[in-house]
Parts: structure tokens; sequence; C-alpha cells
């Protein structure tokens, strides 16, 4: 099993907290981890459809089969439990009780928020971040900008295969080809969660409507004319896109609302989390496509925004991470908020630094000037890790 950085902060969670909650995409690792980390809990899996049964019509009987303490993996499949968990918990008030997973988001916090709130801590699950693969700790979000890692090695994968296979746990540990995974992988997720999630008539039209996201990411995004590219209509194309975003499958990244008297953008941007499954939707086949690609610079912007989310999410905490673009088409691709500290950070494929690379940053720069503490970062395709004008520039495997 690769280590997840997640480990620790689920074992602290146990100590404080009678619930605790892993939600996060399909095949990200979930059962993996808490089952190694909670050696000594019950297990049991409501996919299992005898045992979800005996959960759905005696959900009182069914949690006091167990001993002390109890993994529900998929718990999402038997919303009914909540409140009888509520009830033991409130009558025992012990810590780490209850280990909760699921893989639809949007079903389990709703119930969470009605039933355990208070008594519940919880984390998202990501697949596997290029940090976790290659088995070395993150550097922390507030300290991109301010220092260059020296301790670290180029990854035997070079960027564009490990763009191309994605981070899902799967692949790696079993050496499977990416294509075929991610080909079955995405058909389970539109014949199994789809179908629960929402009725879907034409899942065709649901699987163009994925592709045509796919093309979109790292753009701004116009719900009208996807829905019109789609065929479909305008509401419709907001409540795929929330089941899409609620399944981890992809991020809105919202703009940054500090205007500095300019007019700003204030549509989000569309990311997926994984850029394997994004080059697969791509119809990408190779890793060699990518050198090339139309596609590469959004398919590497991708890699770095998904790499954000892992690391806030691997410290349980929430990525404030924000775009910002005015309506002269000035632009910086990521601001991670820090309180008092705003770091924008400028992201490009080009394995060669130029000195375009900067624009974005030395407009923000001067436009902000003393009003907020500042630095900044640029992370670029290229292999080495420099200092340009006070502006932190990473290579894609050090940031």
């Amino acid at each position: 099993m690769i280590k997840r950085a997640l480990e620790n902060k689920l074992k602290k969670a146990a100590t404080q907290y009678p619930v605790v909650t892993l939600t996060g995409p399909r095949q990200s690792g979930k059962t993996t981890l808490v089952r190694a980390v909670f050696k000594n809990y019950d297990y049991v899996s409501l996919e299992d459809p005898e045992l979800r049964s005996f959960a759905l019509e005696d959900p009182r009987g069914f949690l006091q089969q167990f001993r002390k303490n109890v993994i529900l993996d998929e718990v999402q499949r038997t919303p009914e439990l909540f409140s009888y968990i509520q009830t033991i918990v409130d009558e025992e008030n012990r810590a780490g009780q209850f280990i909760l997973t699921g893989s639809q988001n949007f079903l389990l916090l709703e119930k969470i928020s009605q039933t355990l709130a208070g008594r519940c801590a919880i984390f998202h699950l990501l697949p596997l971040s290029r940090d976790e693969l290659a088995g070395i700790p993150s550097l922390p979000a507030d300290q991109i900008g301010l220092t260059l890692p020296t301790d670290r090695k180029i990854p035997d994968l070079d960027l564009n295969t490990q763009l191309f296979q994605g981070f899902y746990p799967r692949i790696h540990d079993k050496k499977l080809d990416p294509q075929n995974w991610l080909k079955n992988y995405y058909q389970t997720y539109l014949e199994r969660d789809v179908r629960e999630i929402i009725n879907v008539g034409d899942l065709e039209t649901f699987r163009r409507f994925t592709a045509l996201c796919a093309g979109r990411t790292g753009q701004l995004l116009n719900f009208s004319n996807l829905a019109s590219d789609c065929g479909v209509t305008h509401t419709t194309a907001r409540r795929w896109l929330s089941v899409l975003e609620a399944s981890f499958l992809v991020v809105l990244l919202r703009p940054h609302y500090q205007n500095f008297r300019k007019r700003l953008v204030k549509a989000p941007k569309l990311y997926f989390l994984d850029t394997g499954l994004l080059c697969y939707l791509l119809r990408i086949r190779e890793s060699d496509e990518l050198a090339f690609h139309a596609a590469r610079g959004a398919i590497f912007e991708t890699f770095v925004v998904s790499e954000l989310y892992k690391r806030a999410f691997n410290a349980g905490q929430d990525p404030d991470c924000f775009f910002w673009r005015d309506s002269a088409g000035h632009e910086v691709d990521i601001i991670i908020d820090l309180g008092s500290i705003l770091v924008p950070i400028e992201i490009k494929s080009g394995a060669t630094i130029s000195k375009d690379f900067f624009k974005g940053l030395n407009y923000w720069q001067n436009l902000i000037g003393t009003k907020v503490k500042n630095r900044a970062a640029l992370i670029y395709g290229g292999n080495n890790s420099v200092i340009r004008n006070k502006i932190h520039v990473y290579a894609w495997w050090n940031f």
C-alpha cells in the first residue's frame, strides 16, 4: 500500500470525535486507507445487498451486532442509519466509535449536517498526489512562494507519462494500463453512480456532456454555451455539473473577490481532479501525444490545481484557492488566500522559462502595491527551480 498523507489526521480525529467520515471519488483508496489505519475495527461494506437489506430493515439491530468500533463503508447507500448512529454516540459519548466512508459526497454530507453536526470530523481523499506517489512530504501551501525544496530528485516518470496515467492508486499499485482501467472506471461510474443519483434517461447524452466538460477544463464556465453544445437545457447542465462536482470528478474554481477597483470576471473556472481521466475523456491514447496536443497547457494547469486541492484535503483543510481575472483580460491562474497574505501563482506548461511567463504576476504585483502582504510563484513544465526577480519558480515535480 502506498502511504497516504491523510493517515495521521484520521488517527488524531478518531481520538477526538465519535464519528470520522472519509469521502472521495470511487477508487481513490478510501477503504484501503481506513482498514489500514483502523485495523482492530469491525468492517462492513454496505455495497453487499444482504447487509444493506439488514441495515435498512432493522437499523438498530444491525448496529448492535458490532463490537466496540466499526467501519461502515459506502454508508451513503443506507442514509437511514445516520439517525441511529446519532442516538448511539450521544448515549455512549466515546471517541472513534464509527468510521464512515462514502463516494457520494452530496448525499453523505446532507445527512451528516442534519444528524451528526458537531459529532463528526469530515475528510476528503482524492487520488494519489504526486508526492504520495513519490513517497515524499508535500511542501505546505503556506510555504509556496516563500521557499524552494532542495532535497528532492526528479521522479522516474516524466511529466507527460504522469499526466497521462493520472493518479488513481490501483493503476500504480497493479501497474495497469491506464486507458483500459479508466475506461472501465468511467463506465462503472455512469452505470452505477449516475443512475442512482439522478434520473438520466439517455446515458449517451450525459457521456457527451462529460466529454464537453473535459474540453473546457481550465476555462471559464459558460452554462448556456455548454448546455447548447450538449443539446440540454441550462437547468439540466447545472444539475449534471453538480453531480460531477459532488462525485469529486471536477471542481469549480471561484474568482477571488479582491477587485482593487477593477471589474472582475464572475464566472468560475472548471477543472477535472485527475489528469488521467481527463486524457481519457479527451481521447488522448498515448502519453507522447501530450507533447504537442492543443490541450497540453490546460491539462498541465489541471494537474497543478488538482495537486493544490489534494494538498489542502490531505492537511484536513479547505482549499483556499481562487483565480483572478479582470474585464481587460489580465489574469492570475491561482490565488491562494492565506488571510493577510495572498499568494499569486502562474502556471505554464512550457519547459523553458520565458520572460512572458511573468506578465500576469508582474501586473498583479504592480496593481496591489503594498495593500496586502504579497509573494509570488510560477510553476512550469521544466526541471529547474530558481528565484527570478523575487518570484519563486518551481519545477513541475518540486512545488
